[in-house]
Order: C-alpha cells, then sequence, then structure tokens
C-alpha cells in the first residue's frame, strides 16, 4: 500500500486492515514518520517527536495483534497529544522554553486511555504558548504553518495539532478548548475538532489556562473518528473534580447518515456579527443542504452572544493569571509578549467584575438552554474569516477589518461558557483555496445528536476529502 494513502487514511478504515492483518502498526508508524520528515521543516507541528519510541511501540503492537491480542480500533494506530498533556517519562513543555525539560512521571488521564487502547503516541504537538492565543504563534518552538499556505496561521491554541492531522503526520491528535482551541484550528486547517461537554473528557495531568472553561478533545480528519476516539478518551476520572458521573454511549452508533427531523437553529446574531461573504455562503449552503436532507431549519435568537466575548475574556483572564501568577512574577520576562501582556492584564480583574461575570455566564446558559428546548442544534459558522497571514494583527471580515483574537474567537467562546458540545466539520474552500468549517453545537452531554449530524453532512460532501498541496 502506498505510504500516503495510509498517511490520509481514518482510523476507522486502518483499523479494519488492523484487525485484518492487512496492513501491520510498523507499516502505519514508518508511513508516518516519512510523512513528517518530508513536511516537518515547513509546518512545525512538533515540538518532541518520538520516532524511535513509536517504532518500538509499533514492533510491540504488531506482535499482539499477531498473537490474537488485538485491544480494538484505535490499536497500532498513531497519536500526536499537545503538549500539555502531561506524559510519563517524555517532556511536556505548554509550549514554552521554560518547561523545556519537564518530564511529568505519570501520564494524564486521555494519554493513559490511547495508551490503554493500544494507540502509538508518535509525539508532542506544537501549541500557542500556555495555550493562552487564538493563531498558532510561539517564538520558542518557531510558528507553526497552514498546510493550505505555509504563509498563514493555523489557529491556535492547538494548531501543531490541526496542522499534523490536516497535512497527513498523525491520524489522531488532540488539543484544548478553552476560548475555541480545537475548533479554531479544525476549521482553519480543514479538519474535524470536537470540544465535548464539559466534563466528559477528564483534564487531570493538562496544563491549565482556565478551569472552568477548559475542554479536552480530538482533532482528527472524519467524524467518525472523532467518535472512535471519544470511547477511548470519555468517562468519569475521580482525579479531575469537574468530572462528570454520565453513562457514556459507544459514540460510533450516532453515525446513521439520518437527519430527517432534526431541529437545526441558525441564530440570527451569528449572521448580522462581522463576517467574510465566502464564508458566509458556504455556511449558508451547508445548512441548506442538511434542510434538503429532511432537517428542520429555522432562524433563532441568541441575544447574549453578543457578550460572549466580554463573559469569556473576564473569566478566562481572572483564571490564568491566577493559575500562572507565580510564573508571572518569576518567569514573566521569558514569556512570549502577547502571552505576558495577557496574564498582566488578569490581574487588574477584581473580584466584583469576576463575579459579574460568572453571573452574566449563568444568564447565557440558560437563554442557550431555552434555545435548545425548541431546536435539537445550534448551527453557524466556525471561524468568520479563513486563515489570516501569520503575525497579522487585523482581519477583514466582509467590509469590516476586526482584531485576529476577537475574530478567532468570535462564534467559538459561548459554547465555553456554557460548556455545551461543540464540532467544526469543513464545509467549504475560499477562492484562495483556504478551509471553511461549519460549527453545529448541541445540548449538554448530547454528543451522538452533534456526531449524528457532522457525520451526515460529512458524509453528503467532499469537502474532508481533499488534501492540502504540500
Amino acid at each position: 500500500m502506498d505510504a500516503l494513502e495510509i498517511c490520509y487514511m481514518s482510523a476507522g478504515d486502518l483499523s479494519k486492515l488492523v484487525g485484518k492483518k492487512e496492513v501491520s502498526p510498523v507499516e502505519i508508524i514508518d508511513a508516518h514518520l516519512a510523512r513528517i520528515e518530508a513536511t516537518e521543516p515547513v509546518l512545525n507541528s512538533f515540538i518532541t517527536l518520538l520516532a524511535e519510541e513509536s517504532r518500538t511501540a509499533a514492533r510491540q503492537a504488531e506482535k499482539d495483534i499477531q498473537a490474537g491480542r488485538y485491544k480494538g480500533p484505535l490499536h497500532g494506530i498513531p497519536v500526536g497529544l499537545k503538549d500539555l498533556y502531561n506524559t510519563a517519562g517524555v517532556r511536556t513543555t505548554s509550549g514554552s522554553k521554560i518547561f523545556d525539560n519537564f518530564i511529568p512521571e505519570e501520564d494524564c488521564t486521555v494519554a493513559a486511555k490511547f495508551h490503554q487502547a493500544g494507540a502509538i503516541l508518535l509525539g508532542k504537538l506544537n501549541m500557542h504558548q500556555f495555550a493562552y492565543g487564538p493563531t498558532g504563534e510561539n517564538p520558542d518552538y518557531g510558528h507553526m504553518h497552514n498546510p493550505w499556505d505555509p504563509d498563514r496561521v493555523t489557529g491556535g491554541s492547538s494548531g501543531g495539532s490541526g496542522s499534523a492531522a490536516a497535512a497527513g503526520q498523525c491520524t489522531i491528535t488532540t488539543g484544548s478548548d478553552t476560548g475555541g482551541s480545537i475548533r479554531i484550528p479544525a476549521a482553519l486547517c480543514g479538519i474535524v475538532g470536537l470540544k465535548p461537554t464539559y466534563g466528559l473528557v477528564s483534564r487531570w495531568g493538562l496544563t491549565a489556562l482556565s478551569w472552568s472553561l477548559d475542554h479536552p478533545g480530538p482533532m482528527v480528519r472524519t467524524v467518525e473518528d472523532a467518535a472512535i476516539t471519544m470511547n477511548v478518551i470519555a468517562g468519569h476520572d475521580p482525579k479531575d473534580v469537574a468530572s462528570a458521573k454520565v453513562e457514556i454511549p459507544d459514540y460510533t452508533t450516532a453515525l446513521t447518515g439520518d437527519v430527517k427531523g432534526l431541529r437545526i437553529g441558525m441564530p440570527k446574531e451569528y449572521f448580522d456579527a462581522p463576517l467574510d461573504p465566502q464564508v458566509r455562503k458556504a455556511v449558508l449552503d451547508a445548512i441548506s443542504l442538511l434542510e434538503s436532507m429532511g432537517a428542520e431549519v429555522k432562524e433563532v435568537s441568541f441575544p447574549m452572544f453578543e457578550q460572549s466575548q466580554a463573559i469569556s475574556s473576564t473569566v478566562l483572564m481572572a483564571e490564568a493569571t491566577a493559575y500562572h501568577r507565580d510564573l508571572l512574577e518569576k518567569d514573566g520576562h521569558q514569556l512570549y509578549e502577547p502571552v505576558r501582556q495577557r496574564l498582566q492584564a488578569g490581574l487588574f480583574i477584581s473580584a466584583a467584575d469576576y463575579l459579574r461575570a460568572q453571573q452574566a455566564r449563568t444568564l447565557l446558559d440558560q437563554e442557550g438552554r431555552r434555545l435548545l428546548d425548541d431546536v435539537d442544534l445550534l448551527a453557524g459558522p466556525t471561524e468568520p474569516v479563513t486563515a489570516p497571514e501569520i503575525l497579522a494583527a487585523k482581519v477583514l471580515a466582509g467590509e469590516q477589518e476586526i482584531g485576529v483574537v476577537g475574530a478567532l474567537t468570535q462564534y467559538t467562546r459561548p459554547y465555553n461558557i456554557n460548556g455545551f458540545p461543540a464540532i467544526s466539520v469543513p464545509c467549504g474552500f475560499s477562492d484562495t483555496g483556504l478551509p471553511i468549517g461549519l460549527q453545529l453545537a448541541g445540548k449538554p452531554f448530547d454528543e451522538l445528536t452533534v456526531l449524528r449530524t457532522a457525520h451526515a453532512y460529512e458524509q453528503a460532501t467532499d469537502w474532508h476529502t481533499r488534501r492540502p498541496p504540500l
């Protein structure tokens, strides 16, 4: 089998071949390492590459599978973890040279679950320093580059995860999403990114940014792979105080292709906000396609969407600065200046400001729940623009020039505030060949409906089959 074809196969398809012993984990890892060698000088997706370690693990996986000890769909499949997921014996930098030599003694819960499932860790992926930024800039380990146009951002903070999945460097990657950091790079890199319901996937052993907003989740090339990954990583963890005690279904049962009778709401505020015309058209076309497939679509109003940036910024700045305060005082001079400035700004958030933001957060949450009493999903753009140029300060969204940070988090932050599940799935490309994402958000712990809809749309289109020209 052609090595490049292996690199672009989904985990779902690869696992079938592995299970039938038609392709071996050794072939899979060798193909991906060759792909990384060919593309990494351009993309800079990895902070730490585990070439020999992954080859050793692949040989062991091959022996286990040959001996009949097949562990399931992720056995022998390459995984890359954002470099704020603690990994035993492998450095975890959180994107900062300050922690260049930090080697955890044990795996975070998600890493341990991947290991138990037989997945093979290829390496630790590049990220915005301390996950505090939506673009994918990193002066310590180098900026991340979008595989569709290396002069443009991957999005952040999980930028290396986005580029690695999109470029065929890694079958499954993970991100963490505090203000959109899974969905932003998913949209800008043309892959699938799922932010699960808050508490569904354990945060234990991940470097925090904002403990009440952080959501770990999968970044992959197909919705099926998101479901397969969730089957492995979701579930209650007593080590995480926010971990939810809910029944975990088989998420692949959602992949029916049927959306008949599904009620989809389109918040009118999404389309009143600054929005690139090509993005608007691609998203509206995607929603129209779902309607033609049997979904019921109607316009709804989400007034507190317009306050979501202010609510999120206040909560995020206060919690991030509280968590990193000692680091800021001791090593602030070593931080990337925009990150240092954001942490310093958090020092000026008063207790009253924080509490008012939490009160407003409650109102936004209540409004979202009322909306989802009348519809099953909310649909709209993931991003108002396609990928900006690296280090750009502003972007043009329609006729309005807006700051990059505000633009990239415009549609994603509400679902960190209320913790609802939200997915970005590719829904088109701009005239210049840059990906566009459709965001679907659902009721708390109703990932099945989110995955069902995203999968049905994906299978009715070919956007997910396209490959960057790299």
